[in-house]
């Protein structure tokens, strides 16, 4: 529903002068500043539905980890340690993902000079690292890269 109302109200505008983005990917906002024509009430129902989309799913997600943390303290030790690590990781990519998420969605359509670095850090290297999290939570996998290391001399490990 966010993206279907975002792109019914971009739609409709007219577009002029050059058709060059000035960043990575196409952004709702980069489209706007390709139109010809006043934009202030749309910048402000877009900066809305955005901020009230990311926050709501922010707040949503540690919520629920947060009952879930509350739920785990109370119940019996038994997977009690191994549950309480997978969402604490689970947390941690939440925030790493939301970061800039939120940086992005929730500010006004004015550039920054760190818009181009969260920008990549938000479309490329944080996916690349979530995969990352979760295989080094195998222990095989993670005695194989500590191996691996040992044989290179980055490891001092046992």
């Amino acid at each position: 529903m966010h993206s279907i109302i975002q792109v019914a109200l971009i739609v409709p505008l007219p577009s002029c002068g050059p058709n060059k983005l000035d960043n990575f990917f196409c952004h709702i906002t980069q489209l706007i500043k390709l139109a010809c024509a006043d934009t202030y009430i749309l910048e402000f129902i877009i900066f809305f539905n955005s901020s009230l989309a990311t926050f709501v799913c922010f707040l949503l997600l540690l919520i629920s980890y947060g009952a879930l943390l509350v739920w785990l303290r109370a119940s019996s030790s038994h997977g009690k340690s191994k549950a309480a690590y997978t969402c604490v990781t689970h947390i941690i990519i939440v925030f790493v993902m939301f970061s800039p998420a939120i940086y992005v969605y929730c500010r006004p359509f004015r550039s920054f000079p760190m818009d181009k670095v969260v920008a990549v850090f938000h479309t490329v290297i944080f996916p690349l690292v979530n995969p990352m999290v979760y295989t080094l939570r195998n222990r095989m996998i993670l005695s194989s890269v500590k191996r691996l290391l040992d044989r290179s001399g980055l490891w001092k490990g046992k």
